[in-house]
């Protein structure tokens, strides 16, 4: 999307490595956080919250190797506490942890509710004022950029609108550039922040206003927009809506609101389309499976599965989509499944690189993919079975291999468990034998596989079964149930692949899933042409 200079501009503010790191089961290496920040980075946001330095050695140890980047586009900010009542912003180890971290920017949260002030801090409302000055004083006085965040805010406001307007004031009379509004508990709703953030900004005049939402009501990316319709221009969140409890407000979903909604600038020139990358970086590195479901960089924000739908899409893209998914770096896929139509078959094997379906083969694949999800089979995330559906449809398909037989035992030896597997398949005419050990009959089978075509295949020993799912289908039928194998590939390189298998006997369900995965990507890739049914 090309830049618009003249675009309002909204400073975008993560907070992945501090409050994300507060996601249950989420716990950052200091390697971890950097190569976070330094995908934030890239991106281009303009605040990166690395941590809270006199909280505990790891943060410190990060703002220490943080020192020695090379940032290109963002301030790495250290986050900490006003001042404790009974001490002086020099003497709390706290406040001079936060000096200490070396970064110019510091953001630091005080109280904005009568009720937290007494209740959870114990101490006077006028004392609270002055910690509040009087730290952001102090960090100013150290050559810092100070960022107040304004805790518990619109709890606060509800309850002493008058009070938690004089803590405003304070942080700006200490000398903070940006005052940030927070929804700490998560319990505001849109139209509740946008009033209260015309009033602040009515109140404090030239200040700028930022936003910091939880999600506790579903209302984190709503509210952070609400905020920024009523002049709001500085936004809080993290990457994945990571954070304590429901999380916090996902930039993953505001950026490109920002952006493309409301026509606000929030990174540079050209970096929206680097946002899926940065989603699905940071969860692997978090070690959470992606939400494939997210607005935007989710894989199936732009999957189309209804036939009605796939079918409006042919004739014009934005049918059934809000915007083109590439803007975000996202693309479209067309889901097959027993819901499919003609149109979904049509698009897909168009993508598979087979094209004009005649509508007997159409209707047929349809048929096929209805009856074997009937039998247990799901080919939503399974392309590659799909791919080898529609091939086999072909008059002059010839299978790469076939089974002929296999056997598997699995044994104990004391405290040893041992399982093989033996495999006989049929390859270009000629009978492969082929016997393996592995750590589990399903292992075993897939190292007898290997053995049997490597021979004629070198390139399978790149290749790399990436994660191998398995779901019972009818468990009311106990181990007799339908069993679903699902398995994820990819070659070391660039190309990743899944398949299924389904049937009572997981070993069969497996092969069918094996057998699939290795004959889609050792058959030679086909020229686009025509399918049809002889």
């Amino acid at each position: 999307m090309p830049d618009k200079p003249h675009r309002p501009f909204v400073e975008i503010f993560d907070t992945t490595l501090r409050d994300g790191a507060q996601t249950e089961g989420i716990s950052y290496s200091v390697d971890d956080k950097l190569r976070i920040a330094r995908k934030l980075d890239e991106l281009g946001v303009t605040f990166i919250e690395g941590g809270w330095p006199g909280s505990n050695p790891k943060d410190a140890v990060f703002f220490e190797r943080a020192r020695t980047e090379p940032w290109t586009h963002a301030r790495i900010v250290a986050f900490g506490a006003t001042r404790r009542a009974s001490l002086t912003p020099a003497d709390d180890p706290s406040v001079r942890a936060l000096v200490e971290a070396g970064t110019t920017v510091c953001a630091i949260f005080g109280k904005s509710s009568v009720l937290q002030v007494q209740e959870v801090l114990r101490t006077t409302l006028e004392e609270n004022l002055k910690m509040i000055e009087d730290t952001v004083s102090y960090l100013r006085a150290q050559g810092k950029r100070v960022i107040y965040d304004a805790e518990h805010f619109f709890d606060g406001y509800r309850l002493d609108s008058a009070y938690a307007l004089q803590t405003l004031q304070a942080a700006v009379r200490g000398g903070a550039e940006t005052i940030v509004l927070c929804d700490t508990n998560g319990g505001s709703l849109p139209w509740q922040v946008e009033s209260a953030v015309q009033e602040v900004i009515a109140h404090l005049g030239p200040v700028p206003v930022g936003i910091h939402a939880h999600d506790d009501t579903g209302c984190g990316v709503a509210n952070s927009m609400a905020a920024v319709r009523a002049g709001a221009r500085h936004v809080q969140g993290t990457i994945n809506g990571y954070g304590e409890r429901c999380g916090n407000a996902n930039l993953c979903v505001v950026i490109p609101n920002l952006e493309l909604k409301l026509n606000l600038r929030a990174l540079p020139a050209g970096a929206l389309p680097r946002l899926h990358e940065v989603a699905r970086f940071v969860a692997e590195v978090a070690n959470l499976a992606p939400n494939e479901h997210m607005a935007y960089v989710g894989d199936s924000a732009f999957a189309h599965k209804a036939g009605v739908h796939v079918s409006a899409m042919q004739r014009h893209p934005d049918a059934y989509q809000h915007i083109d998914p590439t803007v975000v770096g996202n693309q479209m896929r067309v889901v097959v499944s027993e819901l499919s139509g003609r149109a979904n078959v049509v698009s897909k094997a168009g993508e598979l690189g087979l094209q004009n379906l005649d509508a007997a083969t159409g209707a047929r694949i349809v048929e096929l993919i209805k009856e074997r999800e009937h039998a247990g089979f799901s080919f939503e995330a399974a392309e590659a079975s799909v791919a080898l559906l529609v091939r086999r449809l072909a008059p002059d398909y010839q299978p790469l291999f076939s089974l002929l037989d296999y056997r598997g035992m699995v044994s104990r030896h004391g405290d040893r468990s041992m399982a093989e597997a033996t495999i006989k398949l049929s390859i270009g005419g000629h009978e492969v034998h082929t016997a393996a050990e592995g750590n589990g009959p399903v292992n075993a089978f897939d190292q007898a596989l290997r053995k049997a075509l490597q021979p004629l295949f070198p390139q399978v020993k790149e290749i790399q079964l990436a994660d191998y799912k398995v779901r019972i289908l009818n468990s009311n039928n106990g181990t007799a149930a339908v069993t679903r194998v699902l398995i994820d590939w990819h070659d070391g390189a660039a190309r990743r692949w899944s398949t299924v298998g389904a049937g009572t006997n997981i070993l069969d369900a497996t092969w069918l899933a094996l057998a699939d995965g290795y004959e889609y990507i050792l058959t030679p890739q086909v020229a686009p042409r025509a399918v049809t049914i002889s």
